[in-house]
Formats: structure tokens, sequence, C-alpha cells
């Protein structure tokens, strides 16, 4: 077993094998920068089996990254750019679907693919249905549909494949503690 760690002001992905004391810098670690052997900040990372690599939110040089696995990698390969990436997920046909958090939305990409597709906002910062409010972490089912942590709107939305607006699966209530409020969520 091995976690994979988005360790984000230390500008690195780590790697961490059941068992093992100590972490293993599997991307980035060269301090902070846009480098295509650094990183900055990167918030999000999955693997891709399929590639054997990894898909990294490098937030603040605005762009995804991909990371091969195999030993000996030095620096990442631009994916996407241009965008301020938070969170990322990836779905069973391997689209990868990320969230911008200064166009307030997220997009499906083909891997290759430069522009990608709105699934999620693209109608401005708010808090309509149609809008999302610094979309941070994501989670993509079978069908498509998109989980969105609409932090700064403190709810969590569903937007079915397709759909024009999402539905509010938790939070929407405003920012608090109670039991059907939440406070800038984040992880899914």
């Amino acid at each position: 077993q091995t976690i994979v760690i988005a360790d984000r002001w230390n500008h690195r992905i780590i790697q961490w094998k059941q068992g093992d004391t100590n972490g293993q810098v599997v991307a980035g670690g060269n301090g902070e920068g846009d480098r295509l052997d650094q990183l900055n900040e990167p918030t999000d990372v999955l693997i891709d089996k399929e590639t054997d690599s990894l898909i990294i939110c490098d937030s603040l040089n605005g762009r995804g990254v991909r990371w091969s696995r195999r030993s000996g990698t030095t620096q990442g390969e631009i994916l996407i750019d241009n965008v301020n990436t938070w969170g990322l997920a990836m779905d069973d046909q391997r689209y990868l679907y990320i969230s911008d958090t200064q166009k307030h939305e997220v997009r499906r990409y083909q891997i290759g693919d430069k522009n990608g597709t709105l699934v999620a906002g693209g109608n401005g910062e708010g808090a309509g249905l149609n809008q999302l409010n610094w979309p941070t972490y994501l989670f993509v089912d079978q069908q498509q549909t998109v989980y969105v942590s609409d932090c700064h709107n403190h709810r969590v939305l569903k937007w079915n494949k397709g759909a024009k607006e999402g539905i509010v699966v938790a939070g929407g209530q405003g920012e608090g503690d109670a039991l059907t409020q939440l406070d800038h969520p984040n992880g899914l």
C-alpha cells in the first residue's frame, strides 16, 4: 500500500509506503518555482494507473502537470495551463476533471485537450445554482456526475452530466456549525 500526498507548502508530492518511517519525494521538491522540475503549492494529486503517472494540480503555477512514476523521472509535463487548479478527479473513461478557483468552474478534459468542456459553474462567481464560488475538491461517479466542494458558498453541489445547474446535497444554509451548515468545505 502506498499513499501519495500533495505537500502544498513544501512544493512537492511525497509518497509514503506502508511501514515506512520516511516519505519519498516523487514530484517537485526542488523549491518553489515554475520550472518543469518544480511545483508551486500543489493542492491535489491522483494516480493514473494506465500511464503509471501522477497528475497534479500545480496551483500557483496555474497548470495541471503529469509526472511519470518510473524511477529517474526528474520533471513533469504540462497537460493543461492557464487554469487556477485546485482539485481534480478522473472518471472511468479517463476524462480529467479540474476545478478552477478563479473562473469559478469545473471543466472536463480528454488527455491532450487544452480547452476542456464546462461541466459545472461557468457563470461567474456567485451563489446561484448555475454558479460556483471558489470550487475546490471534486468527486466524479460512474455516471459522470460531478460533486463539487463549493467552498465560499459553504455547500456541496451535485452536477448531473449535461446539467446547467447543480443540486445542493450538503450545506447551502450559510456559513456555520449547525448540522444544516458547512464552513468552507474542501475534501470530498
